[in-house]
């Protein structure tokens, strides 16, 4: 069973194109107009062991919410699809990642479940990051809140539960890469297949 896809979301704002194969070596290509967001999914890759390739642009001359939402739709769809019927998968996963000084903890609710919930405990001051745009750089600002909406919009469209508390760290740098190193493990092991299991990990049979 090949648990692969192959997403194309189009808007009037963004164009994301996304491939998936959840049984991955940790494979990534990314091609993304804000680089320390394409760092973070590549770390995010690198240690789910998820292939992942994408293609995104979108109005940052207007801020990062749309490109940053949209990819987290898009990505969400892309394990939705990718995980089919969700048989014989763990359905849980947990991690604990720390990055030098900070720790991020992914609790034990990474659980795909078919009901979306998120749950984020995170603090820290903006980050000044830098984006391509047509015509070249541009200095933009990451949040808290702006990762809420990227992580929202996966676990909407992905139909997964999910928790995140950052313990704690300096530099906020550290701290989101901690965070997406834990999201992936995390989320590995929740889809991971385990050959003892029969049919889907639920007593009412669907998830």
């Amino acid at each position: 069973m090949k648990r692969k896809v192959k997403i194309i979301r189009q808007t009037k704002e963004t164009d994301i194109r996304l491939e998936l194969n959840i049984d991955g070596s940790g494979k990534s290509k990314i091609d993304y107009p804000i680089p320390f967001l394409g760092h973070m999914l590549t770390l995010f890759s690198k240690h789910g062991l998820f292939d992942l390739k994408l293609i995104a642009k979108g109005d940052l001359e207007v801020d990062l919410h749309h490109l940053v939402e949209d990819t987290g739709l898009a990505l969400g769809e892309a394990f939705a699809k990718a995980l089919g019927k969700k048989l014989k998968i763990e359905r849980y996963g947990h991690a604990v990642v720390p990055m030098d000084e900070s720790l991020a903890e992914v609790k034990a609710a990474v659980d795909i479940s078919g009901r979306p919930h998120f749950t984020f405990k995170a603090k820290f001051p903006k980050e000044l990051i830098y984006a391509k745009t047509g015509e070249g750089k541009i200095k933009l600002y990451l949040d808290a809140e702006m990762l809420r909406e990227f992580f929202e919009s996966f676990v909407y469209k992905a139909g997964i539960s999910m928790h995140i508390d950052l313990v704690r760290g300096k530099s906020t740098h550290h701290k989101i890469e901690a965070i997406f190193k834990a999201f992936g493990v995390a989320l590995s092991r929740a889809c991971q297949i385990n050959p003892r299991k029969k049919g889907v990990p639920s007593t009412k049979g669907r998830l």
